[in-house]
């Protein structure tokens, strides 16, 4: 054990625990601003409780992801002050925006849709519910875009500094538009959409089978369903293989780990379904699709993919954890097709969907895979440009902090994982808490220009003296 290696594992700890929040915000703030245009345009009252009953879930989300985002920061200059000198004037920058921009964008507005709902108005209220979810979606924006900097970093410079060789900026332009993040942006935000629209229908379904709230969780899922399938087939076919065009052209060792490929180039390259990677022996084995590797990547059955063996054995990512990760991540996705498609068969067949109890369960547990995709895209992404922290850059051995003893990571990993236990049991009250107490009854709308009876007669007094 070194610290470099324990700084690896409290990062990807840290990490994959944050990333099961800002998704279900981002998510769930677009389903909140669709039930509220639905609401206006109805005036259905059906749509304002459920509006208020997930503003509920989204401001218990919304801490757990601020509670768990903050930390990250101080772990680039705690556990990787080499990496944070190299790339700040870069990433730092990224960051800044993402705080001055989004960040007070939807902390600013989040006030007014928690608490505002009876008295700003429907019209005011989804103003201020659409400013919070397009804060989160900017929010996540800057984010992906610092991060794909570092898969693909362009608009920089190198130069020598008396504490070393530091990437500076020299187009903010070429930065923000780096290859990888023209292609991630709409990748995350679509899973992120899933993310939310499975959490309703997860709710819903529950609450189905339970025989409670029928006819709120049978309009809610009749409206997140058809996007979640939607989403499923865009996220597959449009922005899946977007993605695999990119990392060919741009990280090529990342797809050969990704797909077990060997060979220094392999036309007709399989993807695979399921299988295992035998590093030892330079070989993968499963269940695959011959070809379509090559047709999805570089768009022929014919064309060359460059394997593994084309780069150094040092210059090889975790092989195995990629391979793993990245096939759950594609599986789930033609999963989620597979429950769309059969979701919206039983609803068009007579209604069925909202009495089939295993298709119900099934719907139940949406939330739990598609989180469980997020994070595994997530992993294939970072671990895929291992051994780089900064892709052809800077090596991740080499950003590590110089002073950082192996004594205060094992304290600090203790720590996290004590914490984080603690506050994911919270969370897990927290929301079943609120689920099971479901949605209050609407309350009548106070108008926000009104005022108690005592302000009216002093000022009714005041107007007479005057």
């Amino acid at each position: 054990m070194n610290p470099e290696l324990l700084s690896r594992f409290q990062f990807g700890l840290t990490a994959s625990f944050h990333y099961i929040y800002p998704p279900i915000s981002i998510g769930l703030g677009l389903m909140l601003v669709v039930l509220g245009v639905i609401y206006v345009r109805t005036g259905n009252p059906q749509w304002r409780q459920l509006s208020f009953f997930w503003v509920r879930i989204y401001g218990l989300v919304f801490a757990l992801g601020i509670a768990t985002g903050v930390v990250m920061e101080f772990e680039f200059g705690m556990n990787w002050a080499n990496y944070s000198r190299f790339v700040g004037n870069i990433f730092g920058s990224l960051l800044a925006a993402e705080g001055i921009f989004a960040f007070f964008l939807e902390g600013g507005f989040l006030g007014l849709m928690l608490f505002g709902g009876n008295r700003l108005g429907p019209r005011l209220w989804l103003l201020a519910t659409f400013l919070v979810a397009f804060g989160a979606h900017f929010s996540a924006l800057w984010i992906v875009m610092a991060n794909a900097w570092q898969q693909t970093p362009t608009g920089y410079t190198l130069a020598q500094t008396p504490s070393g060789t530091i990437a500076f900026m020299t187009s903010f332009w070429e930065a923000m538009a780096t290859p990888a993040f023209l292609t991630r942006i709409g990748h995350v935000y679509v899973s992120a959409w899933m993310v939310g629209a499975s959490l309703v229908l997860s709710v819903s379904a529950w609450y189905l089978l339970k025989r409670r709230y029928i006819e709120l969780a049978t309009a809610a899922i009749k409206v997140a369903l058809p996007v979640f399938f939607v989403l499923s087939v865009l996220q597959l076919i449009v922005f899946g293989s977007e993605s695999a065009v990119a990392v060919l052209a741009n990280q090529p060792a990342k797809l050969a780990a990704m797909e077990g490929v060997w060979p220094v180039s392999q036309s007709c390259a399989p993807m695979f379904i399921v299988g295992w990677v035998d590093v030892a022996n330079q070989t993968t084995t499963g269940l695959s699709i011959p070809c379509m590797l090559s047709l999805l990547a570089a768009g022929s059955l014919d064309a060359p993919i460059t394997g593994l063996n084309a780069f150094a054995p040092d210059l090889w990512a975790p092989i195995q954890l990629v391979f793993q990760a990245y096939h759950v991540m594609i599986n789930l996705g033609m999963l989620f097709i597979l429950i769309g498609l059969l979701g919206v068969f039983f609803w068009i067949w007579g209604g069925r969907l909202f009495r089939t109890r295993w298709m119900l369960w099934l719907l139940v547990l949406s939330i739990v895979l598609t989180e469980a995709a997020t994070i595994t895209g997530w992993w294939t992404a970072e671990f895929g440009r291992q051994p780089w922290i900064v892709y052809n850059l800077l090596k991740t051995v080499d950003g590590v902090s110089p002073l950082l003893t192996v004594e205060q990571v094992v304290f600090s990993v203790g720590t996290f994982i004590v914490m984080y236990i603690i506050l994911f049991i919270l969370f897990l009250f927290l929301l079943n808490e609120k689920i099971q107490h479901g949605p209050d009854p609407l309350e009548e709308e106070t108008p926000i220009t009104s005022l108690p009876d005592n302000f009216r007669e002093i000022f009714r007094h005041r107007a007479a003296r005057a």
